[in-house]
């Protein structure tokens, strides 16, 4: 055989051998992979309600009701005998709250009755000049007695008067005396009960038994009436216009979240803060119910009327970058939507743009979605 023949059946063997095998198709793709789906969420729909006309919202605390604090000083100098309260009691007006040893009880007792029989010896000195007097008159009718004697006689009687006025007076101020002190002028003592001026509880404590007291003007206690407090607040420079004394203000606070009270501004300051830009704007809260106490923080309302718009739940609405959207459902999906929205009150946001009334929109993970 020769060379060509042998290449010749080497080529058709190859081709043989290479038919026999089959052609590598593609590569198979790999399976998609699923996406994963969104969760259920939670949807409410766009509704309408009424929100306030120019409302101011200030930042305020709770504060004692400054008409209803009372200091209770000691009437006069002496040694605190007995303390007769605790911290935080309640009291009544006129209740006895401390007890003092003095001796200006006893002087002020013995003044009264000096004061007293003064004027009673000055009653018998009139009693004796009206008489001398008329019978100065009888015996000068009578040709018995010279006139001059009758002009002495009603001279006795005047001087007697005033005296006897005089003495009535000092007689007065030393019984006003007894009263202020709490003095019974039937009962000699040297203690004297100190009252309370007020109703209310004890705010601050400061004097203990056996202490002396000398300085008439350190308090022994603070009485706080606590039916009312008042709720301090700064309201912003270019907002002061829009509230007035006597006006209602509805007021929240973080103790008591959801809840709503009312109150009426009773005072405006006269005077402007120049750090702050603020004015400070003060407002009575009833308290029988003792909920409120002072240093609380709070939070005020007030607004001129209401008007319709449309809402959503403050919940829903994402705030980004100065810009503010919300997830509305679409047929089967979620698209995001920009609006334009106020500040929310009692947990709603007002919408003025972006939204129509019967939208549904996510309430809770918005921000965490993605248009589909």
């Amino acid at each position: 055989m020769n060379i060509a023949a042998v290449i010749t059946t080497a080529c058709l063997a190859g081709c043989i051998a290479g038919c026999g095998r089959s052609t590598p198709g593609p590569r198979e793709s790999q399976p998609a992979v699923a996406e994963r789906p969104q969760p259920a969420q939670r949807t409410a729909a766009v509704e309408t309600r009424d929100f306030p006309i120019d409302e101011i919202v200030a930042p305020g605390k709770v504060e004692l009701n400054p008409n209803r604090v009372s200091k209770v000083l000691p009437p006069t100098p002496g040694r605190v005998r007995r303390v007769l309260v605790r911290l935080g009691d309640a009291v009544q007006a006129g209740q006895p709250v401390v007890v003092l040893e003095s001796a200006d009880a006893g002087l002020a007792l013995a003044t009264y009755a000096q004061a007293e029989a003064q004027a009673h010896q000055a009653a018998i000195v009139l009693a004796k000049s009206e008489k001398d007097l008329a019978r100065a008159r009888e015996l000068n009718a009578a040709k018995a007695a010279p006139l001059k004697e009758v002009v002495t006689a009603e001279a006795d009687v005047e001087t007697a008067r005033a005296g006897l006025a005089m003495a009535k007076t000092a007689a007065e101020e030393s019984l006003h005396r007894l009263q202020l002190l709490g003095l019974d002028p039937a009962r000699h003592t040297h203690e004297i009960s100190v009252p309370a001026p007020i109703s209310g509880k004890v705010l601050d404590l400061s004097v203990a038994p056996s202490e002396m007291r000398n300085d008439t003007n350190q308090p022994l206690m603070t009485i706080a009436d606590l039916s009312t407090v008042w709720i301090t607040s700064q309201v912003s420079e270019n907002s002061i216009r829009l509230v007035t004394v006597g006006e209602p203000v509805d007021i929240e606070f973080p103790a008591y979240p959801g809840e709503v009270f009312h109150g009426r501004v009773r005072r405006i300051a006269d005077t402007f803060d120049a750090d702050t830009r603020t004015v400070k704007v003060q407002a009575e809260l009833d308290n029988r119910s003792g909920r409120f106490r002072p240093e609380m923080f709070a939070r005020i309302r007030h607004s001129h009327g209401a008007r319709k718009l449309i809402c959503v739940p403050a919940a829903a609405v994402v705030h980004r970058a100065g810009d503010a959207w919300v997830m509305v459902q679409r047929g089967a999906g979620f698209e995001r939507t920009r609006v334009q929205v106020g500040d929310s009150a009692n947990g709603c946001a007002p919408v003025f743009a972006g939204l129509s009334e019967g939208d549904h929109v996510v309430v809770d993970g918005a921000a965490l979605m993605r248009d589909r």
